[in-house]
């Protein structure tokens, strides 16, 4: 069974750092493209913010290239973000996704506020 657990979110000031983590079981990280998605509040639908492809190739949307890192860690099954110089509208919750042929599971999310 898929499971997703992500952690690390949490409120910080613009300009601050988080770093996202994302637990992953029931299947092998390093198998699959997996990827980083957000919900802002009062926002319809989730917004892709990066992914990392089973061969490692990383790819980031325009909002956040440059400030956003993804990794993943095939020994322990995780996927990170590391979040630099937040700004207040990368305010939302952070899921965790692995992008399965057929479908996409997704974790239950983690919150991230950037407020002064």
């Amino acid at each position: 069974q898929v499971q997703l657990v992500e952690s690390g979110g949490g409120s910080v000031q613009p300009g601050g750092s988080l770093r996202l983590s994302c637990a992953a079981s029931g299947f092998n990280v390093n198998l699959y493209a997996m990827g980083w998605n957000r919900q802002a509040a009062g926002k319809e639908g989730l917004e892709w913010v990066s992914r990392i492809s089973s061969d490692g190739t990383t790819s980031y949307a325009d909002s956040v290239r440059g400030r956003f890192t993804i990794s993943r860690d095939d020994a322990k099954n995780m996927l990170f973000l590391q979040m630099n110089n937040l700004k207040p509208e990368d305010a939302a919750v952070y899921k965790c996704a692995k992008y399965g042929p057929r479908h996409t599971d997704y974790g239950q999310g983690t919150q991230v506020i950037v407020s002064s």
